[in-house]
């Protein structure tokens, strides 16, 4: 919804400034200034600084004009539309609004304009009642777009089979699947990504916000200021992220708990990454935690198969697999012995699995896989592949054909859905997808990657009645599902079964694609919120 204006005065010293101030506020109101330039108080919320500093006062009071080299780059003004959706057996009645809130450091000055798509159902009477869902993708540089188009928004677009090409038509669905019946929707797409944009120049302003601790105070502060303005903060709040989601939704979880005052009910985790600690550089776990998805891609070429028939593949994962790796190479009983059992699983040639000593990284995995063939699994969804383009390189000149290809469909879905449905006409480019956001991310170095596992346990800590769905697709390389179940039984005690379940679909990073994934993860998250 738009925001409403709210106009205060200082105390004038004597009746001569009251007169004038009359006479501004009556030109004002001539001119006719649009609702968005001016902020009301207490609106200018601070962006938090990077870790290890706090982020400042609570608020900004006051009124801040813009500087004229920020407005030219201002979001137009929200835009509210009342849509109808016919879906099998009911009719969804609801509010769309398409806007951005503007971010200010703490002294006032605007930063960046982050925008978001709502959908409120139409039901004033339990409007406060009602659960509200903020959803979020990952990269970092990743648009919303995935999980309101591919999964929970009003309007779904197919991204499995033939509809998975560049050339697929963008033509937007009413979604049979969409969680509006329980809840309302909030797609946010932090800086960098969709229409979101920096107002303020500055390396300064960019790292802040392309920093973990930065990202996540931004979109938490977003959070907050959406609740605010919506009159919603009496509502039950549930959040959702997806992939890199995995890093920011415990943290901004966390966040809103103890810097923004706002609880939450329940966090849902698609697809996440939690700790990248263990699934890069010298870890032997990489290899324990994608054993098992490369086995199920193995398997699913002699017929469909689920998380339930990969049991005996975590055994051997845990145990035999992992003894022999800690091991080493030294060892070459146990290479030898470990090598041939991963080609027994995987179903590569012997000879390539004993010269790899067994241990394939995702990348060597996706080449080799279907070499013969001079075919590549895609990295998000291994149960696809595509042809290798440069197939007799002994380097690896491939991309991903189970991700590129969806940036044209969704890309164009989304700009027609939000200039035309939704009435809303930013100036710029869309931003799907933004390699320039990722290039220009800081991770964390030295000892501190990034990792939310600490945050997951504070925040279980913390709140007895949360609740957390963590969520994978089986054939997902990206961020394959068994290191999500190794971490996860890690937590304490207190993170019982009832309050942290893990759900694996069959699919890939996006396993919403399939139908059945897709109606079955609708149902876990109803679930959750009921």
């Amino acid at each position: 919804m738009a925001s409403v204006i709210e106009v205060t005065s200082r105390t004038p010293r004597d009746r001569c400034c009251r007169v004038a101030g009359l006479l501004a506020l009556l030109l004002f109101s001539i001119v006719g200034a649009r609702a968005e330039d001016v902020s009301p108080p207490g609106d200018q919320q601070p962006v938090a600084t990077p870790s290890g500093q706090k982020s400042g006062a609570a608020g900004v009071r006051g009124n801040t004009a813009s500087s004229p080299a920020a407005e030219q780059h201002r979001l137009p003004p929200d835009s509210t539309t009342k849509q109808t959706l016919a879906l099998p057996g009911r009719t969804l009645a609801f509010t769309a609004t398409a806007g951005s809130i503007r971010l200010f450091n703490d002294k006032g000055e605007p930063q960046a304009d982050i925008a978001y798509t709502a959908y409120q159902l139409d039901d004033d009477a339990e409007a406060r009642a009602r659960p509200v869902t903020f959803l979020f993708n990952g990269g970092p540089g990743a648009a919303s777009a995935y999980l309101q188009f591919g999964d929970a928004g009003p309007w779904r677009l197919a991204i499995n089979g033939d509809a998975a090409i560049s050339s697929a038509s963008p033509d937007l669905q009413p979604n049979a699947e969409t969680w509006l019946d329980f809840t309302d929707l909030v797609f946010i797409d932090p800086v960098g990504t969709g229409y979101s944009r920096f107002v303020a120049t500055g390396d300064d302003v960019r790292k802040r916000f392309f920093s973990v601790d930065g990202d996540v105070n931004s979109i938490a502060l977003t959070i907050r200021r959406w609740l605010e303005k919506s009159n919603r903060l009496l509502s039950p709040k549930y959040i959702v992220g997806e992939s890199y989601g995995g890093i920011r939704g415990p943290k901004i979880v966390r966040n809103l708990q103890t810097e923004q005052g706002v609880g939450v009910r329940g966090l849902i985790l698609v697809s996440p990454m939690l700790d990248f600690r263990e699934f890069s550089g010298s870890s032997i776990l990489q290899y324990v935690w994608s054993l098992p998805t490369m086995a199920a891609v193995a398997r699913e070429t002699k017929g469909s198969v689920t998380a339930a028939d990969m049991a005996d593949v975590e055994r051997y994962a845990r145990g035999d697999f992992l003894v022999d790796l800690v091991k080493g190479e030294a060892d070459a009983e146990a290479t030898a012995r470990l090598a041939d059992k991963v080609a027994a699983l995987t179903g590569i040639d012997q000879a390539v699995s004993r010269r790899l000593a067994g241990r394939f990284d995702v990348t060597e995995f996706r080449r080799e896989f279907d070499r013969k063939n001079g075919r590549v699994t895609g990295r998000y969804d291994a149960s696809i592949s595509g042809f290798d383009p440069y197939p007799d390189s002994s380097y690896f000149h491939f991309n991903d054909p189970s991700g590129e290809p969806l940036t044209a469909p969704l890309t164009s879905a989304a700009v027609d859905l939000t200039t035309r449905k939704l009435n809303w006409r930013p100036d710029g480019s869309y931003e799907l997808l933004s390699g320039a956001v990722e290039r220009a991310w800081d991770f964390g170095r030295g000892l501190n990657p990034a990792e939310s596992i600490s945050q997951l346990r504070q925040i279980l800590a913390l709140d007895p009645k949360l609740k957390v769905l963590v969520v994978h697709g089986l054939f997902d390389l990206a961020t394959p599902y068994f290191g999500s179940k190794i971490l996860l039984d890690q937590l304490p005690a207190y993170a019982t079964r009832e309050r942290v379940k893990l759900v694996v679909y069959p699919g890939g990073h996006m396993f919403y694609s399939r139908d059945a994934s897709r109606q079955a993860f609708r149902a876990e998250a109803a679930a959750l919120m009921k």
